[in-house]
């Protein structure tokens, strides 16, 4: 999940007021040291100079412990409970997992910081989706479903209808919402997520690339969480490829591929109106 849940770990650090995305500065030289442990950047090198806006768009892992750090240990675990992991969503389907965190009494500085950038924890896709969609939709944690109703054949009577169910308001504010949704469109319009690009539609998004065990392998899970509009976020689309075979973690354009198409084709399909913003 490492990129993709980067949102959760931004969302949290806008809400407590422990970054400015566009004053605040961070200088990326490749990797940041944590108590014993070396956090390398996927970048070799590092990005250099960065703002934390730079810091989002270029998926910089050094600067995510930074914030990471910033809001502590204690209010990041805080933030991981609000925002729904760790327990199950309720979703109507068999088998659901309800992920695996560090418990809160063994999270020390290492921990702390591997988690803020997603690695170490392992959270659902349906995790993923719901709170990310609390992070965009202005700060409202809902529990989700696959069926919004049946009806009888014969009569078209409504025999099930799923209503929406708020499980947590004001996870994060409205406004930091928004900024969430500008920090994640900016990814798509500068950083990692370009390829997301609709036409006549602002789209925002994260990628997300992990290594898998044994590293000597070279194998890879690559993702992209995307949504549109990011004025109104309709749509949010996840996905996520397992075992691919990449010589670089940069190359998550596959998953943003798809994305791109599911997203083009829901657009369509449910009408929704075009950005007003190009």
């Amino acid at each position: 999940m490492v990129g993709t849940f980067k949102i959760i770990t931004l969302s949290a650090a806008i809400n407590e007021g422990k970054v400015n995305l566009f004053e605040d500065h961070y200088y990326d030289g490749g990797s940041i040291m944590v108590e014993n442990a070396r956090i390398k950047c996927w970048k070799h090198g590092g990005h250099g100079a960065e703002t934390f806006l730079q810091v989002v768009e270029n998926s910089c892992n050094p600067g995510f412990v930074v914030l990471g750090q910033r809001l502590g240990t204690n209010l990041l675990y805080d933030y991981l409970i609000k925002f729904g992991f760790g327990t199950k969503t309720g979703i109507d389907l068999n088998g659901e997992s309800k992920g695996i965190l560090f418990p809160l009494s063994k999270m020390g500085p290492v921990e702390t910081a591997t988690t803020a950038f997603g690695q170490g924890i392992s959270v659902t896709p349906i995790q993923q989706v719901t709170g990310v969609s609390a992070a965009i939709n202005g700060g409202t944690l809902y529990k989700p479903y696959i069926v919004k109703d049946i009806s009888e054949g014969e009569t078209n009577s409504v025999v099930l209808l799923n209503k929406k169910q708020v499980v947590r308001e004001n996870v994060i504010s409205s406004e930091s919402s928004k900024l969430v949704r500008m920090a994640l469109e900016s990814v798509v319009s500068n950083g990692t997520g370009r390829n997301a690009f609709i036409e006549n539609y602002l789209v925002g998004g994260k990628t997300g690339t992990a290594q898998k065990i044994p590293r000597s392998a070279g194998t890879y899970i690559v993702s992209f969480c995307g949504f549109a509009p990011v004025e109104n976020p309709q749509v949010l689309v996840y996905v996520v490829i397992d075992e691919i075979q990449r010589d670089s973690q940069t190359n998550t354009g596959l998953a943003v591929e798809i994305a791109k198409k599911v997203l083009e084709g829901s657009l369509k399909e449910l009408n929704v109106a075009k950005s007003s913003k190009k």
